[in-house]
């Protein structure tokens, strides 16, 4: 998977995306603070929200319409909420020009349909589908004929509801798929993020795969670059104190920023499948048990257990070749400490 310049898939520089979600708390002067935080922390790409409270619910001030859990979220309506934590569209442009100025990909989710529209005139590079739209077709198909990248969050969805999710942007246009494992709860509970996924899903639907993590602290999404993940999304606020939508599993600048370097030495741990010695371990080859005369052995003298042994330094043949030695005769005169080598032992007895 390509987006610009940047690769994205096995073997290459895990994609690290900072979520701006609702935490510029109403101000644009904010939302470009926190993308230069992303910036300063080392992040790939900074992610917006494209949607306004009419285009996911409507203002009605019911029982169904009721947030019911959540720190920050419980008691106000759906339309009060998504008020307050939409991103205004015409802060969009502004967001992505400031984005690109900091060296940052910038791309959004969309909500529904004219959200993909606005977001396709901008030049959006990439459509992130939230865990709450994955079952969502009108959106997918809408988001599949931009046959742009897509990262899909699988939150909530099951097997074949991931399924028909990939077969449909598919078929409307889109080639390159990303699925992240998900918790679709805020803050998420490390116990239930169930990593081993992240393979499962690279395996059973044959997309690349990720996370995309609302757990308190950066364990996790440690834990997912050492077993494959090749995004990991990230909430990211300026400040949890200062409030809003989505600051209690949000990352400060500094904790991003360790984010980002713990994932960088994980990346650089992985390497590939190899049983060659590294330049640092040939070094120490010279410690390594080998075959050494132990006492003085006069020439024509029968090797034992006596006068060999596999001993360090490695200087010596292989213990592999003990039993071919032992009882061998000696080709000369040998001192104690001398290293066995093959010409050292009498081809016939």
């Amino acid at each position: 998977m390509k987006v610009g310049k940047r690769e994205i898939g096995p073997g290459k520089r895990v994609f690290i995306v900072a979520e701006l979600s609702g935490n510029h708390n109403g101000s644009l002067k904010r939302a470009q603070k926190i993308i230069d935080a992303a910036a300063d922390a080392g992040a790939d790409a900074i992610k917006l929200q494209t949607y306004t409270p009419d285009t996911l619910t409507i203002d009605v001030d019911s029982p169904l319409f009721r947030v019911k859990s959540g720190k920050n979220w419980k008691g106000k309506t759906l339309y009060q909420l998504y008020k307050e934590a939409h991103t205004p569209w015409k802060w969009h442009k502004k967001l992505f020009a400031h984005a690109k100025r900091r060296g940052l990909i910038c791309f959004s989710t969309p909500f529904d349909e004219s959200a993909v529209a606005f977001l396709k005139r901008l030049g959006n590079p990439i459509y992130k589908v939230a865990s709450f739209e994955v079952v969502d077709i009108p959106l997918l198909r809408a988001i599949g004929k931009t046959r742009k990248p897509v990262i899909v969050s699988r939150g909530m969805a099951s097997v074949s509801e991931i399924k028909m999710a990939i077969t449909t942007l598919r078929k409307s246009g889109a080639r390159e798929i990303v699925v992240l494992q998900c918790v679709s709860a805020y803050p998420a509970k490390v116990e239930d993020m169930n990593l081993a996924t992240i393979p499962d899903i690279r395996k059973r639907f044959g997309v690349l795969a990720g996370l995309s993590d609302h757990t308190l602290g950066n364990d996790v999404a440690i834990a997912a670059a050492a077993i494959g993940a090749v995004v990991i999304e990230k909430h990211l606020t300026l400040r949890r104190a200062d409030g809003g939508p989505d600051a209690a599993f949000s990352l400060e600048p500094k904790e991003f920023k360790a984010l980002v370097k713990s994932v960088r030495v994980v990346e650089a741990s992985m390497g590939r499948p190899t049983y060659t010695p590294r330049r640092a371990e040939k070094t120490n080859m010279q410690f390594r048990r080998s075959l050494f005369v132990v006492a003085n052995v006069r020439k024509g003298e029968r090797f034992s257990p006596r006068n060999v042994r596999s001993i360090r330094p490695g200087n010596g043949l292989p213990p592999k070749d003990y039993d071919r030695v032992m009882g061998k005769r000696a080709s000369r005169d040998i001192k104690r400490g001398t290293p066995l080598s093959w010409k050292l032992v009498r081809r016939y007895v």
